[in-house]
């Protein structure tokens, strides 16, 4: 099988970029089935984590402060600022038993 360059456009940036015979050697080599969809700076800047974080301000349900958490709390569900989640003695599951063997 002979590969060619191609073009094709980032879904991020919109810019075009070349898919080289030799990457698309490379993704048949590896069976990767679909081409890329991101040019190298988008595809970089995905990798490095510059996604943000959304944050969610709210009272803690311990101690009554304010404070922001990650994620979006739920009903029912008590939300604790840091400290308060620091204070918590840490629960360790308990080891799954073997059940016992037949002779």
């Amino acid at each position: 099988m002979e590969f060619v360059d191609r073009v094709l456009k980032c879904n991020d940036c919109g810019v075009e970029f070349v898919f080289t015979a030799g990457e698309q050697l490379f993704f048949h080599d590896k069976q990767f089935k679909n081409d890329p969809k991101h040019c190298k700076q988008c595809k970089a800047k995905r990798a490095s984590g510059s996604r943000v974080r959304s944050e969610t301000r709210t009272t803690c349900s311990e101690c009554g402060t304010e404070t922001t958490v990650p994620f979006k709390p739920t009903q029912g569900r008590p939300v604790l600022c840091r400290a308060c989640f620091q204070k918590q003695p840490k629960v360790v599951p308990a080891a799954p038993t073997a059940p016992p063997v037949a002779s």
